[in-house]
């Protein structure tokens, strides 16, 4: 079989609506990748000249503000689409948080690909709109928000879109546990809060009972109700 047809994101990403045969031509002209934590597959500013799928970890998409410092401006996970097709340059840089696995194509040649395939392009769209819904909500959440909801909102949203591989679920109780991508200055920066911030709010989360920290990387959510009331 071809390393689409083995892939565990195959029936997520957007390349789902393709059939054996199409797969088969994208699998020609896309090959794997593997990344370390810290190294960049995509630069800030510079031509757009090859989109990926992420298979496997957790990348940041991040822009340089004027005096140097480093914002991120997004988080990639599993299945989804990085790069930007048909032409331009990127306006962010795409970075490791953890080991991760991304299937690469030159843009060039994925873009004659999805033009002969309106169902790609239809994926492609979809995604868009969705990053867009998303993207709305992430202006909410840093615009309007107090710092417990920020880090309780996104406590829950890592624990939605990290991998299943990622995630452990306990069925019992329902309880999720998940290994964190960032360090709590990571944390910090994404929300637009200190260090500080986060780890008091992390402190207190765990105080009342709604989440667990077995390890300063390892977070357990015990009661999702709560975390969620707690989200606003």
């Amino acid at each position: 079989m071809s390393s689409c047809e083995q892939c565990v994101v195959r029936n997520r990403a957007i390349c789902s609506s393709l059939d054996k045969d199409e797969l088969g031509v994208l699998n020609a002209i896309g090959r794997r990748r593997t990344l370390q934590p810290g190294e960049s597959l995509i630069w800030e500013g510079e031509d757009s000249v090859l989109v990926a799928n992420v298979i496997e970890g957790v990348l940041k998409l991040s822009t340089g503000t004027e005096d140097g410092r480093e914002q991120i401006v997004g988080v990639v996970y599993p299945s989804e689409f990085i790069g930007r097709p048909f032409g331009g340059t990127t306006s962010h840089g795409v970075t490791a948080l953890t080991e991760s696995r991304v299937c690469v194509f030159s843009r060039s040649d994925f873009d004659a690909f999805a033009r002969e395939h309106p169902s790609l392009e239809h994926k492609l769209l979809e995604r868009t709109l969705t990053e867009l819904d998303r993207t709305r909500r992430w202006m909410l959440l840093l615009g309007r928000k107090s710092a417990s909801e920020k880090v309780a909102s996104f406590l829950l949203e890592l624990s939605e879109r990290l991998s299943p591989a990622n995630c452990e679920i306990h069925f019992e109780t329902g309880a999720r546990r998940f290994t964190l991508p960032f360090s709590r200055q990571q944390i910090a920066d994404v929300l637009g809060l200190t260090i500080e911030t986060v780890s008091r709010q992390f402190t207190r989360l765990k105080s009342e009972g709604l989440i667990d920290l077995p390890s300063r990387r390892e977070v357990t959510i015990l009661d999702r109700e709560g975390l969620a009331a707690e989200a606003g």
